[in-house]
């Protein structure tokens, strides 16, 4: 078996610029590793949470890693304690709404963020589920 550490998709787009901007003023990651021209990498201080950006065509990566990624069907999950007061403070920062708020019946109160490379982002309460008996 193979024993990691730690997990984290890295997400190839060139806006790492303003995707940094906008990962440590929204959810207060800290950028661990940036250099513009290659590589971002972030990790969340209170969580340990970590998201990599790569940016497209750079000759050191597989030539599969050189295009960007496709955002539609791929969303990253973010859990938070209460989602009404995420969102309002995600609507209070004009943040680009992908999903309004609401309430699932499989147990989660949850909306999305788009980032500005136009990937989702989905903000999720866990709550005891309508279908629990």
């Amino acid at each position: 078996m193979i024993e990691f550490q730690a997990m984290f998709p890295v997400i190839v787009t060139p806006e790492l610029d303003t995707l940094k901007t906008f990962y440590l003023s929204t959810f207060g990651f800290e950028a661990v590793f940036y250099d513009p021209s290659f590589y971002l990498h972030l990790v969340s201080p209170t969580t340990g949470v970590q998201l990599g950006f790569l940016v497209p065509n750079h000759a050191s990566q597989p030539n599969f890693l050189h295009a960007n990624m496709v955002t539609e069907g791929y969303v990253i999950s973010l859990e938070v304690r209460d989602a009404a007061k995420a969102f309002a403070e995600a609507k209070a920062m004009n943040l680009n709404i992908a999903m309004e708020l609401k309430e699932e019946v499989w147990g989660q109160i949850h909306f999305m963020v788009e980032d500005p490379a136009g990937l989702r982002i989905d903000i999720v309460e866990h709550v005891a589920s309508s279908t629990e008996e």
